[in-house]
């Protein structure tokens, strides 16, 4: 069985590529250009909250969104990222501006997103400055977001809306907003955050995850019990397939926990995605996946460039904790290199959005084949880690 499946993944890996050298610098510069454009239009239509660009509408025109909506935080994400690689003050000042206009979100208790919203904003502002303003309000925004915690159930509430379908919904995204959890216990001191995040993955660990490896999209507990009362996959194809940005959320969430905890079980649940992805049937030779892995239409069905982002993120931050780190570096240059190569816009158009062809929710027909804000993020995100793992290979 072993054997099996390294000899997939190497087939797999012919396919994507590994030969040929990721050119992160050439990508970046590219990026600022595109991001110098998101930024001016963003400016110059940011009116009556609206503060971040989100994605295109039909007719090509930019959607601002206002702080409250759990996209809000990846455009001043990527301003923090844009200095963080070039040390431009024009970067500094602008994400500084896109951050401050979301500090109110750290009381807003009506969202799980708290970790999407503050962490990628405040989180990497507090990262690169070391800002004490930045520190507070990470701190309270990780108070905010513990008051969604059902010891219980044993998780962390996800939406409020659709009370009619769950009582209690636990997403898988939400793996993503621990990091948020983690980082108010190492500012604080407070293991009471840490314990809420642990608790979190636990319960996600025994319960998102089908015998096959894949992931559903919701569980609905019983708030009462912690029962489970439903398995959903909302944004996938049907209840029992594989929606492609949940199963990326899984291997960036493990991967991430394991990095905060070293948990060996996380590792272990990391690795075991990541193979599931890249060895799995419907995966597209260029490792770019269509939105869900069983939608029937394959192979003509929407692709999703933010799950690859995600994936390729994920994927390089792995390598650096598992034995089989050449497999996970080599299928995320893959990635990154096709993104680049097929996904990404015209210098100077789509408002400066970086990648197209993202799939936000195809069941809903929304955001189906267009730029989405936080494919942008992570794909920058995934090149920050490419550069940073080839400079330690270098000292090697």
């Amino acid at each position: 069985m072993k054997t099996t499946l390294i000899m997939g993944i190497a087939l797999l890996l012919t396919h994507v590529g590994r030969s040929q050298e990721v050119d992160v610098d050439r990508i970046i510069r590219y990026s600022e250009e595109q991001v110098t454009l998101l930024l001016a239009e963003t400016q110059r239509l940011a009116a009556d909250g609206r503060v971040s660009p989100r994605t295109l509408d039909t007719a090509g025109r930019l959607v601002l969104v206002p702080a409250s909506d759990w996209t809000s935080g990846f455009f001043p994400g990527i301003l923090w990222q844009l200095y963080a690689t070039t040390n431009d003050g024009k970067w500094l000042e602008a994400a500084r501006e896109a951050t401050t206009k979301l500090e109110s979100e750290k009381y807003n208790g009506r969202t799980h997103d708290m970790g999407f919203k503050i962490y990628c904003s405040f989180g990497n502002g507090y990262h690169l400055t070391g800002d004490s303003a930045y520190r507070k309000v990470i701190i309270q925004a990780a108070q905010t977001l513990s008051t969604r915690f059902n010891p219980v159930v044993g998780c962390l509430r996800s939406w409020d809306h659709n009370s009619h379908r769950w009582d209690f919904p636990v997403i898988i995204d939400n793996m993503l907003n621990l990091e948020l959890l983690f980082a108010a216990t190492r500012l604080t001191g407070d293991s009471s955050f840490y314990h809420i995040a642990v608790s979190h993955a636990n319960t996600t660990l025994r319960n998102h995850f089908r015998p096959d490896g894949g992931t559903y999209h919701v569980i609905d507990y019983n708030p009462q019990t912690g029962e489970i009362q439903h398995r959903n996959t909302h944004q996938g194809y049907a209840d029992e397939s594989t929606w492609a940005r949940g199963q990326a959320w899984a291997l960036y969430g493990y991967t991430m926990c394991y990095r905060e905890t070293k948990d060996k079980r996380y590792l272990d649940k990391a690795i075991a995605v990541a193979r599931w992805l890249m060895t799995h049937s419907h995966m597209p030779s260029d490792g770019i996946p269509y939105w869900d892995f069983d939608a029937p239409g394959i192979p003509d069905e929407p692709r999703d460039a933010s799950a690859a982002a995600v994936i390729a993120s994920a994927l390089y931050e792995l390598s650096t904790f598992d034995s089989a780190a050449d497999t996970f570096h080599s299928f995320a240059d893959g990635i990154v290199r096709n993104l680049a190569a097929a996904s990404t816009a015209r210098t100077g158009t789509h408002s400066g959005f970086i990648l197209l062809h993202s799939t936000g929710s195809k069941p809903a027909d929304s955001e189906v084949d267009v730029p989405l804000i936080y494919a942008d993020y992570y794909f920058l995100e995934a090149l920050l880690r490419r550069r940073e793992l080839s400079g330690l290979r270098k000292l090697d």
